[in-house]
C-alpha cells in the first residue's frame, strides 16, 4: 500500500473515538492514532500539494488540523473532534482557516472536499459582496459551472445592496462554500490523491473568484513546500 493511501483503519479509529472520547482512551490508543490517522493523512498532504500547485501557485501546501476541540465556550465538553481534516491555504492567508483554499473532511460515512471561505470576517466578506456586485458576469461564470454553493446567509438584503440585484440571494450569503463528497471506499482507494485533487480542480472556479476579490494573486505553476501540523 502507498505512503500516503489512507485506509480503512482511520475510519475504525474515529468510529471507536466517538464510542470513547475521553483522555484515558486516547492516551491508551494514541500510538494507534499515530499510525492510521495523523502519519497517513500528512503523507497524504504532501503528495497532494504539489499536485494542487497546478491549479493556482499561490495555493501552499496544507496542514492538518489537530485532533484535540477546543472547548472553551462549548457546552459539549468532549476533548477530541470525531474526524480528521486538512487544510491547503492561500499562501498570503498566514494559515487563517478563513481564507480562500480548499479543504478536506474524513469522518465516517461523511467525507468531502470542500472549496472557498468559511467564516470570513466583515472586511472579507464585504470585498467579495462588492466584487459580485460589481463583476457579475464573473459571478455568472462561477454559478455556469452548477458549483453548489452553501453557506450561512441573511434574511435580508445585506445594507448598501441594491434588493433587485440579480444575484440579490449570493449577496446575503455569509459563507461561500462548495464541496464535492466521497464514499469512505473511495477515501480508501489508491486513486484518491488523484481523485481529491481533480475534485479541487472542479471547485477551483469558485476559489478563483473568492481569491481575486480579495486582491490575492492566481496564476498556476509552482513549486511547493513540506506538510505540517496545526
Amino acid at each position: 500500500m502507498p505512503d500516503s493511501q489512507l485506509s480503512a483503519e482511520l475510519f475504525e479509529f474515529l468510529r471507536e473515538l466517538r464510542k470513547n472520547n475521553n483522555r484515558e482512551w486516547f492516551l491508551a490508543n494514541k500510538a494507534y492514532y499515530e499510525s492510521v490517522v495523523r502519519d497517513p493523512l500528512l503523507r497524504f498532504i504532501a503528495e497532494v500539494g504539489p499536485r494542487l500547485r497546478t491549479i493556482s501557485r499561490h495555493f501552499r501546501d496544507g496542514s492538518m488540523f489537530r485532533i484535540y476541540r477546543d472547548i472553551r465556550f462549548s457546552r459539549d465538553k468532549s476533548p477530541y473532534k470525531t474526524h480528521a481534516a486538512a487544510h491547503f491555504p492561500h499562501a498570503a492567508s498566514n494559515r487563517d482557516v478563513h481564507a480562500p483554499g480548499f479543504y478536506l473532511h474524513l469522518e465516517p460515512r461523511h467525507c468531502f472536499a470542500a472549496a472557498g471561505l468559511w467564516h470570513p470576517d466583515a472586511t472579507t466578506l464585504e470585498k467579495v459582496r462588492r466584487r459580485i456586485a460589481n463583476r457579475p458576469g464573473a459571478w455568472k461564470a462561477v454559478l455556469r459551472r452548477r458549483l453548489p454553493i452553501e453557506g450561512d446567509r441573511l434574511s435580508r438584503p445585506p445594507r448598501g445592496y441594491d434588493p433587485t440585484h440579480p444575484h440579490i440571494e449570493d449577496l446575503k450569503l455569509k459563507d461561500f462554500i462548495t464541496r464535492v463528497t466521497f464514499s469512505d471506499a473511495a477515501v480508501c482507494s489508491p486513486r484518491f490523491p488523484a481523485v481529491f485533487v481533480r475534485a479541487c480542480r472542479t471547485m477551483s472556479p469558485l476559489t478563483e473568484f473568492l481569491t481575486k476579490a480579495l486582491n490575492l494573486d492566481y496564476s498556476t505553476g509552482g513549486k511547493s513546500a513540506p506538510a505540517h501540523s496545526e
